[in-house]
């Protein structure tokens, strides 16, 4: 029995519920589905990570960290991003740890974007961007990524920018698409941007799972929009550890300052013993610079166990998704194949309408293959029997 309130309620997002996400993870667990679904990894992160931390907690490190983020592991970020993408960041303001990648978002949308003002965004898009900014009072201005290939059109974002347009969110490796920006599209961004007041936040926390030989083309790599960018990362994605919640904020000087000011009000430092194994085990950089050669085996393994499918994947360029188009042998809504697949197969994944402010149903589903070798054989199993209908 619940408690009816005396306090007659105004929602700031009336027409926000549960996400698809737990909707989805409520149903799986009610048919003990394979886990196809969730962005996260269900094998165990590098053992000498879990000795980092608790090593860190015997040694004392349980309180507040300071509010911008240890200073080891600061540096070591800056150092990292250097050398691998020629941008130096000045550690005493120019990079903040965050709880979670998330908080970065979250504080960088918060601190720099007012309201009145418009956010460009590409769609399919990660599902907290549109309504942080309304959160605001601001107006998210969700523009569709081209199919198949899921690129920006950008005569289309030189036509939706006006006087208003305070920010341009980023998304590359791309969630849910898998697909990667090349130096073309940041000339091409900074070219819209130059001689405005217009922000780029870039969501880069797949920056080290990329396929096939491809270079990470995110906003450091390009001194000219690394001037207007805030950038956020995620070692909770890199280090295969999303239950960690630390993640990290790049920006010049003058945007960043206003992000921390939210961020110190929010959580004020990330989880103190994480910080110190991170910044330890980021002196190795062998830990990250693999991680595409990881996860592309494991997306090469999903792809031939699924040849046999009724599905058509669609290429994967990054993170550690793929998508499915069931269009050749079901007019069903995703929707609809989604809830089937856990129902009839014992095993889910995510609707791609779920990415879509507007529900957009292209009849493609995402697949997870961030998960062990049993997992990726049973879920392709179970993809395996779908028939027609």
């Amino acid at each position: 029995m619940t408690i009816t309130s005396s306090v007659q309620q105004r929602s700031k997002l009336p027409d926000v519920g549960t996400t698809i996400f737990s909707v989805i993870g409520q149903l799986s667990a009610q048919y003990n589905a394979i886990n196809l679904s969730q962005g996260a990894p269900n094998f165990p992160c590098d053992p000498q990570l879990v000795n980092g931390v608790t090593l860190a907690m015997q040694q004392g490190h349980n309180q507040y960290a300071p509010m911008t983020g240890l200073s080891a592991l600061r540096e070591v970020l800056a150092a990292k991003v250097e050398t691998l993408y020629g941008q130096k960041y000045d550690t005493a303001s120019e990079v903040l740890i965050t709880a979670s990648a998330s908080e970065g978002l979250y504080s960088a949308i918060a601190g720099l974007v007012h309201p009145g003002d418009e956010v460009i965004f590409f769609e399919p898009a990660f599902d907290s961007y549109a309504p942080i900014v309304r959160l605001q009072g601001a107006t998210p201005v969700g523009l569709k990524l081209q199919l198949p290939e899921f690129v920006i059109n950008w005569d289309e974002v030189a036509a939706a920018i006006t006087p208003k347009t305070r920010m341009i969110i980023i998304n590359t490796p791309h969630n849910p698409s898998s697909q990667v920006l090349n130096a073309d599209d940041l000339q091409r961004l900074a070219v819209l941007t130059r001689n405005t007041d217009i922000v780029v936040l870039s969501d880069e926390v797949y920056e080290h799972i990329l396929f096939d030989g491809r270079k990470h083309h995110g906003m450091a790599t390009h001194p000219e929009l690394a001037q207007r960018s805030v950038i956020v990362s995620s070692f909770g994605k890199t280090f295969h550890v999303t239950g960690w919640r630390v993640g990290y904020l790049l920006a010049p000087a003058e945007l960043m300052r206003e992000v921390v000011k939210v961020h110190q009000f929010m959580m004020f430092s990330a989880d103190t013993p994480m910080q110190v194994a991170f910044a330890n085990y980021l002196h190795q950089p062998a830990n990250y610079l693999g991680l595409g050669e990881f996860y592309q085996r494991k997306r090469d393994t999903l792809t031939s166990l699924l040849k046999d499918s009724p599905f058509t994947l669609l290429p994967s360029a990054g993170s550690f998704f793929m998508l499915a188009s069931y269009a050749d042998f079901s007019d069903e809504t995703d929707n609809e194949m989604v809830k089937r697949l856990i129902v009839d197969h014992g095993v889910a994944t995510i609707p791609l309408s779920a990415f879509y402010t507007d529900g957009t149903d292209n009849k493609l589903i995402r697949l997870s293959f961030a998960k062990d070798e049993a997992t990726l054989q049973a879920g392709a199993r179970a993809l395996c029997q779908v028939k027609p209908r």
